[in-house]
């Protein structure tokens, strides 16, 4: 199992970033989170996912790309 902390401004190209992910193998992991980030006056979000992969984990895995 690999797993990525999706990050990005409250807009729907974080939308896109998660969607795009589900749509490789990914699964949502948790619920999501939001924070207002002050020093730009923009929310941010993040989003765990998971996956199930067949190879044997390594540091330099490319998990985007998975």
């Amino acid at each position: 199992m690999i797993y990525r902390l999706l990050t990005g401004d409250d807009s729907s190209a974080f939308c896109h970033k998660v969607s795009e992910a589900l749509s490789k193998g990914w699964e949502l992991y948790g619920d999501p989170a939001y924070a207002f980030d002050a020093e730009h006056g923009v929310m941010r979000c993040a989003q765990a996912v998971t996956k199930k992969i067949d190879a044997p984990y390594s540091p330099d895995m490319k998990l985007g790309a998975q």
